[in-house]
Formats: structure tokens, C-alpha cells, sequence
């Protein structure tokens, strides 16, 4: 499968696949922080001296990855936080996880993960924050209301136990 690829950003470094995973890393291109107000305004954007952009706990942070990519028919993108990600830069991902769906392929349509900060904290251009694997769609599916679906109950939430 080929995935065309836009670089938005000449400086960060190009996508690969590792041969011990199917999980792809995205790099840092530009970040813009949020502070919450009645609404999220936005307080700065980075242009600091040495490519280091700071943010406070509370802010939301959206993050530019420098690339737009154009997928193949039924198939889109999850973008998650690497596993390290809170560890190193306090940064939960706003939305659980990123879908990017096939109509996202234009020229522009720059892929982002947008962040909200539990402490302080600093990011650089090319640092790994979050990685992404392509997957086939979900098939068509239609509902068929019943009465009864004729399956023992397993009881709610937590119902398998604990060990």
C-alpha cells in the first residue's frame, strides 16, 4: 500500500516504519497554546528562539505534525499519544484518540494532536508526542431492532471480576 505524503515542514524528520511495530511516529512541527476564559483563546504561538515552546498545566496545546497525507479509499488514520508522552510532557489527548478519515487529503489538511496539559511543561520541533497506523473502515452496517436478543446477561460493568 502506498500513502502519499505532503511535508509541511522541511524540518522535521520523515516518516518511517519500524519493522517491531505498525505504529508510525509523528513529530512536533508547530504548536499553539490555549488558555480556558469564557471561551479558548489563543495566547501564543510558537516562535521561540530555540525551538522550545512552553505551555502551562490547563492550556490546551494543539499540535502540528507538518504533514497531510492522502489515504487509500476505506481505510483511516488513528493518531494516539506515544506511550511516554504524559511521562515527558504531562499531555493527555483531548479526544482519547485522533480519526483522520480518507476526505482529509488536501494539499492544507495538516494532521494535529491537540493535547490539554496536567502540569507545565516544554515541547521542541521533531520530538515524538504521538504515533498513528492505518486501518480498514468500518463495513457497512445496518440495525435490526428486536425485542429480545436472546443472550444471558453478564451483569453490567466489571462483571468478569478482578485478577
Amino acid at each position: 500500500m502506498n500513502i502519499k505524503v505532503k511535508y509541511l515542514d522541511s524540518k522535521i524528520d520523515k516518516l518511517k516504519k519500524f519493522d517491531n511495530g505498525d505504529w508510525i511516529d509523528l513529530r512536533v512541527s508547530t504548536l499553539e497554546v490555549k488558555r480556558f476564559g469564557e471561551d479558548y483563546e489563543l495566547i501564543k504561538r510558537d516562535h521561540s528562539k530555540h525551538g522550545v515552546s512552553l505551555y502551562e498545566k490547563g492550556d490546551l496545546v494543539k499540535i502540528g505534525l507538518g504533514v497531510a497525507m492522502e489515504l487509500p479509499k476505506g481505510y483511516e488514520g488513528q493518531v494516539l499519544p506515544r506511550s511516554s508522552t504524559f511521562k515527558h510532557y504531562g499531555l493527555i489527548q483531548v479526544n482519547s484518540q485522533g480519526v483522520i478519515d480518507e476526505s482529509y487529503c488536501g494539499d492544507n489538511d495538516e494532521w494535529f494532536f491537540v493535547g490539554y496539559a496536567l502540569k507545565d511543561g516544554h515541547i521542541r520541533k521533531n520530538d515524538r508526542v504521538c504515533q498513528f497506523r492505518i486501518q480498514k473502515k468500518m463495513q457497512e452496517i445496518e440495525f435490526k431492532e428486536v425485542e429480545s436478543l436472546g443472550n444471558e446477561d453478564r451483569g453490567g460493568i466489571g462483571s468478569s471480576g478482578r485478577s
